[in-house]
């Protein structure tokens, strides 16, 4: 009897440290009582884990997920940083050209791709096995597929702030790593305190214009893009726009909104000097070299929400008032996040030139 009860106290530790080694991340250092703390929450969450999707269903693991299936980059990308990217065994597609995999997961980049904005292969991803399936909302056709072969699938949706720090934690539920997902809700509910009080009674608040992957493509109040700029100092240019998706304007508008700071997306199909040089009557454009810039995302884009989206926050509050957020500052927040939670060396430098940050 003594013997069984060795036994099952024995399986019993080791079900408890490997989960925790799961989520223990890209932080090798950890003192005696954070050691205690995170084997507490562990024990908390070796059972059944019950979660609300961003659609609103009901999803229920009998434990964190230990094989995973990711056709997000949001979610492949908030993974690494819960320290989750060993649980991960198939991806999006594309994965080769996302700087962040090739420094902080280059393991991700011979995972299958099973997936794109477009649609999900239901059957390679079951090929994997996983016990959890994560998927953007505009795939959720694909549920009941996954649902009528009994793989967990959960639907996530963050394209506000309020709906990305929710990612953040529905996605620590269910992979057990709910103390570092808790940290990082916690920093970036720091930064937008921090931000938000600094410019609240800023009395000239520029006029933005977020170039998307088309000139002519922007974001309106729908969008995380929105809350990016309204908590940085700036007003939304586009903020007549309803929507929660990129919407397509006309030149005619755009011109008649005449803003004074235009901000093109990384992942954009034209440069910064087309942009210039095709709408020279812009005020923005009169002055290119201080009011027309790349939204950083060399390592990945600042401009939406990503796990170093704080850091997006601080940047535009430095560019839009650098007399609120110094460069110094600027200069190391950005090394201490992408240290503490991709274990990664970047300079503010690296973030606009990944050649750097790959060397």
């Amino acid at each position: 009897m003594k013997k069984k009860q060795t036994l099952a106290f024995l399986l019993a530790l080791i079900m408890m440290f490997s989960v925790f080694a799961g989520c223990a991340g890209n932080n090798d250092t950890t003192t005696e009582e954070q050691t205690t703390a995170a084997q507490e929450t562990t024990a908390e969450t070796t059972g059944e884990i019950t979660i609300t999707d961003q659609i609103g269903r009901e999803v229920t693991l009998e434990a964190p997920a230990e094989k995973i299936v990711s056709a997000y980059y949001l979610s492949s990308s908030l993974l690494i940083a819960l320290g989750a990217e060993d649980k991960v065994v198939g991806i999006e597609m594309k994965a080769d050209t996302r700087g962040l995999y090739k420094l902080a997961a280059p393991q991700f980049l011979d995972l299958p791709a099973v997936g794109s904005g477009k649609g999900i292969n239901v059957e390679e991803t079951a090929a994997l096995e996983p016990d959890l399936v994560i998927i953007p909302k505009k795939l959720s056709d694909s549920v009941e597929q996954f649902e009528a072969l009994n793989i967990p699938v959960v639907v996530i949706d963050p394209e506000t702030l309020d709906s990305f720090l929710e990612t953040v934690d529905i996605l620590g539920k269910l992979t057990g790593c709910e103390e570092k997902a808790q940290s990082l809700i916690d920093d970036y509910n720091q930064v937008i305190t921090e931000v938000s009080e600094l410019t609240k009674d800023v009395e000239n608040k520029p006029l933005v214009y977020i170039a998307g992957s088309d000139m002519l493509r922007t974001a309106g109040t729908g969008m995380y893009q929105n809350d990016l700029i309204e908590i940085a100092g700036g007003t939304n240019a586009a903020a007549s726009i309803e929507d929660s998706a990129w919407v397509d304007i006309t030149a005619e508008e755009l011109l008649s909104w005449n803003p004074e700071k235009v901000y093109v997306v990384s992942y954009s199909d034209y440069t910064m000097d087309e942009f210039i040089a095709a709408y020279p009557q812009l005020t923005a454009t009169q002055s290119p070299e201080e009011n027309v810039k790349v939204f950083p995302g060399a390592i990945e884009p600042w401009d939406y929400p990503t796990a170093s989206a704080p850091l997006g926050v601080l940047w535009l509050a430095n560019d839009l008032h650098p007399e609120l957020v110094s460069d110094e500052d600027l200069e190391t927040r950005v090394s201490e996040f992408y240290k503490e939670y991709f274990d990664i060396d970047v300079t503010l430098e690296d973030v606009n030139n990944y050649e750097t940050a790959a060397a």
